[in-house]
């Protein structure tokens, strides 16, 4: 029953005034927030059967979107509603309201810095229960080849969602407030942007998504003048076992599902409060429901960071990276070149959505407005330009704590001041045996404040990508750089990445996986025709294709030991990419591609002596097995969606190794 129906059934309307929270140094703008609640042009304040209207005009918001949120009142029966303004006020308040409930706790060592630790069930994505849901399961995800487990997406028919959701969604939100969020995914009102209405029972999620995307009235005037939106549902769940709640941190790992529909544009999401579960903008919007729009209206959503790079001369180009989460993209997206006269300026660090303008010229917007970047391992010696974004402003999630009011990781050792002691992401002493903080722990913090953001970074036009690069953690084999021949090469180059497991998910151990573009958890519908939408774009004329190049900063010599430095010394990297965009002759053919000739990677100044021999060798043996193994992933898990291009370029890279 709708809420309009309730009000049909109601013979009465209640007049319900809001009492404002006394908190005991509430900041005056807590004060004149929290008493404009009671003022009528706020908003309706009314109990519907219980139901009150906190904040907010229900009957202010479009006929769509209230029909919405009027749907899942229905289903969800919260307490009361919520209709988020996205104010620093409105925030100040949700912190507090987390605090009393033990959800975060201040770090007095920070300005405005939170710390919230998990349910140690809830730490990760959960591919494993993470499903697009089609008619047709091939709209979805190739057809595995006989007795072979599909890696490639969880399909699930629409039937089966709607079942998923009445056994878990019906009352999930009884005595809780629903928040009804309004963010745009890329600058508001930008032809490159989308929208979105985030329904949650969790204020974690709701300060997270403020920092994470354009957040609160100005969305609500563009969904006035007419914008379309994405729905998505997110609730913590209902326990059966209320034992799993714990420092307060609802969830209900046991029956944690996250479901799309594309046809619908919607996205559910129910039992897990982390990150990559609930903050429904990030991967299930960006990615998942973002691709299959993007296929529909000719573009690409993808996991990517975006930089802008200057050379000496002044001459400027943006590079898009994808990665697989955990391997580096943070650090190169915020890098200190060690190339003298060169900067690296960030415009994001994880999603990139790109359209081809009129001109033919690719662009880019980074469609989020902050960075959820994982902790361990950022530090000022690795990314000294992330330390500086991220101690303001801020909420950290299962990093462990110190005894001065500040926050602790794998990486920060020479950081930790003399008899300060750690408390870990679990509550307990640290005894320096077991990780501080959790592999997968992280921070979120408003991308406005990395002290070397692109000042294009909100173009509503984007920014014209030049190059882009695939890459992962390939500890043998692949040497440091080398680039496509083209187009459909590099398209090839991006479907075969293969790369570590990383604590993103819910993976144990270091295996090499498959990672298709960095995209493989997050592909919104069949790889195989993924693969034929990005071979497409080099069909229209007049189009300026970037460069493809992979890049693999982790290959290791027979003791076990990096070849190559890293971090600020990529700059030579994309020194040379810089370089090969203008088709500078630096470059020589090898069976993978073109590598830098002898002598043009430029290594001036470094104090490691760098064996470029064994860094850009190609053993055969490696490589002959890298086409077996790619050629055995392609028939099992693509199949007869495998576009007849990808098997020519495998058939090719063959043939020059056979011919070495």
């Amino acid at each position: 029953m709708s809420i309009l129906n309730h009000l049909r059934n109601t013979s009465k309307i209640v007049n319900c005034f809001i009492i404002r929270p006394t908190y005991d140094r509430c900041v005056a703008s807590v004060s004149r927030y929290a008493k404009s609640l009671s003022q009528p042009n706020v908003g309706l304040y009314n109990h519907l059967r219980g139901v009150t209207i906190s904040h907010g005009n229900l009957h202010s918001l479009t006929s769509k979107v209230r029909a919405y949120v009027e749907e899942n009142i229905s289903l969800c029966e919260p307490d009361s509603i919520h209709i988020c303004d996205g104010s620093e006020a409105e925030n100040s308040i949700l912190l507090r309201l987390m605090l009393r409930q033990g959800t975060i706790r201040p770090l007095p060592k920070y300005d405005n810095c939170w710390l919230a630790q998990t349910n140690p069930a809830d730490v990760a994505r959960v591919e494993s229960r993470t499903f697009i849901c089609t008619k047709d399961s091939r709209d979805t995800i190739p057809t595995p080849k006989q007795g072979v487990k599909g890696t490639l997406g969880n399909w699930m028919s629409p039937d089966d969602m709607d079942k998923a959701m009445r056994l878990r969604f019906p009352g999930c939100m009884k005595g809780r407030t629903m928040y009804v969020v309004p963010f745009s995914m890329g600058p508001v009102g930008s032809p490159l942007s989308k929208i979105g209405i985030e329904i949650t029972d969790s204020p974690y999620v709701v300060s997270s998504m403020r920092i994470m995307t354009r957040m609160g009235a100005p969305v609500l005037q563009a969904l006035a003048q007419g914008a379309e939106f994405v729905k998505c549902l997110h609730s913590v769940g209902s326990p059966q076992n209320v034992d799993v709640v714990n420092n307060g941190w609802p969830c209900d790992p046991e029956r944690t599902i996250i479901l799309h529909r594309p046809e619908n544009s919607e996205i559910v999401s129910y039992g897990s409060g982390y990150g990559g579960n609930s903050l429904l903008g990030k991967k299930c919007f960006a990615l998942r429901i973002g691709s299959t729009i993007a296929k529909r209206e000719g573009w690409l959503a993808e996991h990517m960071l975006i930089l802008g790079i200057t050379n000496p001369k002044g001459q400027k180009r943006y590079i898009a990276a994808a990665f697989p989460s955990a391997c580096g993209k943070t650090n190169l997206a915020m890098m200190c070149p060690s190339l003298p006269g060169y900067k690296v300026e960030c415009v994001g660090d994880d999603i990139a959505w790109m359209k081809f303008n009129s001109n033919g010229q690719l662009r880019a917007i980074n469609p989020e407005n902050g960075f959820f970047g994982v902790a361990p391992g950022t530090s000022s010696k690795t990314n000294p330009n992330a330390m500086k974004t991220i101690f303001s402003n801020t909420l950290f999630t299962n990093v462990a704590a110190t005894s001065d009011g500040g926050v602790f990781w794998e990486g920060m050792e020479d950081e930790l001041a003399p008899g300060v002691t750690v408390t870990d992401w679990q509550g307990r002493l640290w005894d320096g045996k077991t990780p501080a903080a959790h592999p997968n722990s992280r921070f979120c913090s408003p991308a406005s404040q990395c002290p070397i953001i692109d000042p294009s970074w909100e173009d509503p036009h984007g920014v014209p990508i030049d190059a882009i690069l695939f890459g992962g953690r390939r500890p043998v084999g692949v040497p440091l750089v080398y680039e496509a021949y083209n187009w459909q090469h590099g398209v090839f180059i991006g479907a075969s990445m293969r790369s570590e497991s990383t604590a993103a998910a819910e993976h144990k151990g270091k295996v090499i996986m498959h990672d298709p573009f960095a995209m493989r958890p997050f592909f919104g519908y069949n790889f195989g025709h993924y693969l034929t939408h990005w071979l497409n774009m080099a069909n229209t004329p007049g189009r300026k294709l970037p460069k493809v190049f992979h890049v693999n900063w982790f290959r290791k010599d027979k003791q076990g030991k990096f070849l190559w430095p890293g971090f600020g010394e990529n700059s030579r990297v994309l020194d040379w990419i810089f370089r090969r965009i203008d088709n500078e002759d630096i470059a020589q053919p090898t069976p993978i591609g073109y590598i830098p000739k002898q002598d043009c990677l430029n290594l001036d100044g470094l104090s490691d002596t760098i064996n470029t021999t064994e860094l850009f060798s190609l053993p055969k043996d490696f490589w002959l097995q890298e086409v077996t193994d790619i050629e055995r992933y392609f028939s099992e898990q693509v199949g007869t969606d495998l576009p007849v291009a990808i098997a020519e370029e495998l058939s090719a890279l063959r043939q020059r190794l056979l011919n070495i």
